[in-house]
């Protein structure tokens, strides 16, 4: 009968479930390589989660010899946006993740293609067909309304909601009933049979729900949770979390969608068998379909891959986690990044800071090592809630900027300007050799400086050293009477001569100092405060100001080395009029 009724409903699938076995042959690879995926949906969010995921899988598969490929999981066509895969492989590939094999922005590469699940039809009605055939599925023709009925009644009851048991009314539907309704088309699904040893009582299927750890769930007052399905546990081995003991499925759950295409239940099954993927790296939410998976994989006699359930990624709000929102929390999104202009590496190598809880100790360890020197490892992985800390990444983008050398630095600042918007024009007259000069100043020597993270950061901060971006915002110190800005100004341009050296220039500043009743040295100035006006420091923050803008900035010197001599004492004579240093 269950033949007849595979040929009834799959009559145009002509193909032999063990062809697809030679067509897809196993793969060629040494012992311990690992075969990974990431399997996204086109939704067109892209998130920091499909990095995150991407990230540890192909860490796995590229340091095991192994294989990483994109799959496409493109079933679910309500929620498809077009040239959402597009985007995601281009924003995949701006962050540095290099697929072996699937969906390109070319098309496809491998020998395992279609990689995208719309253009797989045929070969999962297959495998369902095979399903029918040895009494392993049925097709239900459950209305949404009755479906609907059946949850309302079974959630009065307090029982768990699903079809199992005797809300599986055509689990074991007589075949002439199947084909009526088949001539009077009506739309069916096909349903996978639940194998779960159920205890019956009172003609009832009945039992206590149990948690993972197999025991009995508690009802929210503190007692016995209400009976449910009848299960019991099975033994999953989690790469990253170990042992689970979990509630086998005792669900008739869709395996095959009115449509004809196939639910994620399903297609990722067969996809990973077909496809020989190894290793199954998810979200923690897919953990309560992981006896389903299991259970599908079993039922059609495949070896199941290892699953690895990485932890939700969480932030700090108060005193309190939670978990990223789409919605409050843009650098949910990978544009965020790409809109402030981290660069690939430091995101990557922040990413691995909160992937294994080793990293940075080897970091400690290796401080200029290529970040594919660190053997990652999913036994390091969280399993709790992965922390993820914006003010951490710009700690960790400060030491990454500091090993990219300012050549490759500059041409980055420099697309990345371009690409987000940012007007461009002075860099591009300035030139690279310049900007080169810009972000190479204090970036040697025992104590470099640390203060380049991220795109936007950096253009706001090199600005004084275009025309254009140049503006005083900072106000003269306070040891500095309004009085002395102009007269110290001036007896500064007097002296300034552009081919001194740093001694040189810094002992004409000095004598400068002393010469307008200022301390040679902060410490003399701490010391007898009523001797002075203030001290050397004060003054050539005055100057700093007058020709950064700024109070604050990196080696004056180096600056005026940059800016030109013809520039230092065109904004010397512009500083002393400006009415926010008081010059008058």
């Amino acid at each position: 009968m269950s033949k007849d009724l595979a040929e009834l409903l799959f009559p145009d699938i002509d193909m032999d479930a063990d062809a697809y076995e030679s067509i897809y042959p196993a793969r060629d690879l040494a012992e311990g390589a690992v075969v990974s995926r990431l399997g996204p949906s086109p939704t067109g969010f892209i998130h920091l989660g499909n990095l995150y995921g991407a990230f540890v899988n192909e860490r796995l598969a590229h340091q095991s010899g192994g294989v990483f490929f994109l799959r496409i999981e493109d079933t679910d066509e309500k929620r498809e946006v077009e040239g959402a895969a597009e985007a995601l492989i281009e924003s995949l590939q701006y962050f540095g993740i290099r697929f072996d094999e699937g969906v390109t922005a070319d098309g496809e590469s491998g020998i395992y293609a279609p990689y995208r699940q719309s253009e797989r039809r045929d070969i999962y009605r297959c495998f369902v067909k095979k399903l029918v055939t040895e009494g392993k599925a049925y097709p239900c023709f459950l209305t949404e309304e009755e479906i609907a009925e059946i949850r309302a009644s079974q959630e009065a009851e307090k029982l768990t909601p699903g079809i199992y048991g005797e809300w599986a009314r055509y689990r074991d539907a007589d075949f002439d009933e199947v084909k009526r309704r088949l001539e009077n088309g009506e739309a069916f699904v096909v349903r996978f049979k639940s194998c779960a040893r159920q205890v019956s009582e009172g003609g009832r299927v009945k039992e206590r729900a149990t948690d993972s750890a197999g025991n009995a769930e508690m009802a929210p007052d503190g007692g016995q949770a209400a009976e449910t399905v009848a299960v019991c546990n099975i033994t999953v081995m989690d790469g990253i979390r170990g042992e689970l003991i979990m509630p086998e499925n005792s669900m008739d759950v869709v395996i095959l969608k009115t449509g004809g295409l196939p639910t994620y239940h399903f297609a990722h099954v067969v996809d990973d068998h077909l496809m020989r993927t190894t290793h199954v790296i998810r979200g923690e939410e897919w953990l309560s379909s992981l006896p389903v998976h299991v259970a599908l994989f079993e039922a059609m006699g495949w070896k199941t891959p290892i699953y690895c359930h990485t932890a939700v990624l969480m932030k700090m709000e108060g005193e309190t986690k939670r978990k990223l929102s789409k919605r409050k929390d843009p650098e949910l999104s990978l544009a965020y990044y790409r809109s402030e202009g981290y660069h690939p590496l430091a995101v990557r190598e922040y990413l691995l800071t909160i992937i294994n809880s080793n990293f940075e100790e080897w970091r400690a360890e290796n401080p200029i090592a290529p970040i594919g020197d660190f053997a990652f490892t999913t036994a390091k992985m969280s399993r709790s809630g992965t922390l993820f800390d914006l003010d951490k990444l710009r700690d960790v983008s400060k030491e990454v900027m500091l090993r990219i050398p300012a050549c490759e630095l500059a041409d980055f600042i420099m697309d990345w300007a371009e690409t987000s918007g940012r007007n461009t024009d002075e860099l591009k007259k300035g030139g690279k050799e310049y900007l080169q000069k810009i972000l190479d100043i204090g970036r040697s020597g025992e104590k470099p400086r640390k203060d380049l993270a991220y795109g936007s950061q950096i253009f706001e901060f090199i600005g004084y050293f275009y025309e254009g971006s140049f503006s005083i915002t900072d106000s003269r110190p306070e040891n500095v009477p309004a009085e002395d800005i102009a007269k110290i100004l001036k007896e500064y341009a007097d002296v300034y001569d552009h081919a001194d050296d740093q001694t040189e220039w810094f002992a004409k500043v000095r004598e400068l100092a002393v010469n307008n009743g200022y301390a040679a040295k902060p410490k003399d100035f701490k010391k007898n405060p009523e001797m002075y006006k203030g001290h050397v420091g004060d003054v050539s923050t005055v100057i700093r100001i007058a020709i950064t803008g700024r109070a604050s900035s990196p080696d004056l010197w180096e600056i005026q080395q940059i800016l030109g001599e013809q520039r230092v004492k065109e904004r010397l004579l512009k500083s002393r009029q400006i009415s926010k240093l008081s010059i008058s």
